[in-house]
C-alpha cells in the first residue's frame, strides 16, 4: 500500500477530482485546504517575508491511500491535470503504508483500503 500526498492549486481541484474518479480501483481520497510557501528564486515570488511574517500561498492537499499497482496512474493523472506551467504548481509525494484498518468492519491490510 502507498500513500500519495499531492499539493495543488485550489482552482485545479475539480478537474483533478473528476479525472481521478475515472480511475478504476481508486477507493477514495481526502482533501484539506492548506497554506504554505516554497523556496522560489524569482524576485516576483508570490510570497514574501515581511518583519518575520510570511505571506502563505493557499493550496489544496489531496491524500490517497491505494494499492501499489495504482500509484503510477494516480500520480500521472494528478501531474498532468494539475499542471499549469507556472511556478508553484505543487508537489506530489509517495510513501509506503505499513497497515490499514477499516474501523467499521475490522478488516486489515489491502482489503481495508
Amino acid at each position: 500500500m502507498k500513500e500519495i500526498k499531492a499539493y495543488i492549486k485550489p482552482h485545479k481541484l475539480t478537474a483533478v477530482t473528476l479525472a481521478l474518479h475515472k480511475l478504476e480501483g481508486l477507493t477514495g481520497m481526502s482533501v484539506v485546504d492548506v497554506r504554505g510557501f516554497g523556496r522560489g528564486k524569482a524576485k516576483d515570488a508570490p510570497y514574501r517575508i515581511v518583519e518575520d511574517l510570511v505571506d502563505y500561498i493557499p493550496h489544496v492537499k489531496i491524500e490517497i491511500v491505494c494499492l501499489d499497482e495504482l500509484v503510477e496512474d494516480i500520480v500521472s493523472t494528478i501531474e498532468n491535470i494539475a499542471h499549469t506551467g507556472l511556478r508553484g504548481d505543487g508537489k506530489i509525494y509517495v510513501s509506503s503504508v505499513e497497515e490499514a484498518v477499516r474501523i467499521a468492519t475490522g478488516e486489515r491490510g489491502n482489503s481495508a483500503v
